[in-house]
């Protein structure tokens, strides 16, 4: 007589094939945003500083339309806000997993 062999196949359950707890890769992390807000505030700042200087009386004209704050501090302000929010976004924070690789 010839042997039979069994063949035991083993039924992955539904707890086997999902891990317990799901992890969500986020294009950004806490100092993505941290940045991000930083470059918010230097825009805020740079539009508050741009506001005033109108007059009241359209024959009356108010020279602090040109003054510094308006021509010069507020733009480089809206300049380093952009700036600081393309950092942002470009900026690759270290993992513990590319540390391990390094070491």
């Amino acid at each position: 007589m010839a042997t039979q062999k069994k063949v035991v196949t083993k039924v992955k359950t539904s707890s086997e094939s999902y891990p317990l707890k799901p992890s969500f890769d986020f294009a950004f992390e806490r100092i993505n945003y941290i940045w991000m807000l930083i470059g918010i505030a230097l825009l805020a700042l740079g539009y508050i500083l741009l506001i005033g200087g109108g007059s009241n009386d359209p024959d009356v004209f108010n020279e602090s339309l040109f003054d510094a704050q308006r021509l010069t501090v507020a733009p480089i302000l809206m300049v380093l806000g952009i700036a600081v929010e393309v950092y942002a976004i470009l900026l690759k924070p270290k993992n513990k997993a590319d540390k391990d690789i390094q070491e």
